[in-house]
């Protein structure tokens, strides 16, 4: 019987806090590239869910913990991005379901050409 592997997930508190500490994680917005010139959370870098192999390019080690995002709970990019990464071996790997809406809804700050 095949077992469907969960995307653990992470609330904006709690990645902010991470992204102001010492075990930083990598941050990868999972949007397509316009998207992420728009409008992003600082410190991010840009893979989307359609090129997940280039990861391996930006981050050789698989234990390096790596949150993805996109646009908000409805959006599909961040938790698709999350299962490839995890079928590429990355072990720690989380979605922040909220995306952008949800991180500007809390009071924290987005970058990019449109914000």
């Amino acid at each position: 019987m095949e077992t469907e592997t969960k995307i653990r997930e992470i609330n904006a508190e709690n990645l902010n806090q991470e992204l102001n500490s010492n075990k930083r994680p990598v941050l990868i917005n999972a949007l397509d590239e316009e998207a992420y010139m728009a409008r992003r959370i600082p410190g991010s870098i840009n893979i989307p869910s359609d090129k997940a192999n280039l990861i391996n390019a930006v981050v050789p080690d698989k234990e390096q913990p790596i949150v993805v995002y996109c646009a908000n709970s409805d959006c599909t990019a961040s938790p698709e991005l999350a299962g490839k990464l995890m079928d590429l071996n990355f072990t720690d790997v989380r979605d922040f379901d909220a995306g952008l809406a949800g991180w500007r809804n809390e009071g924290y700050e987005l970058t990019g050409r449109n914000v």
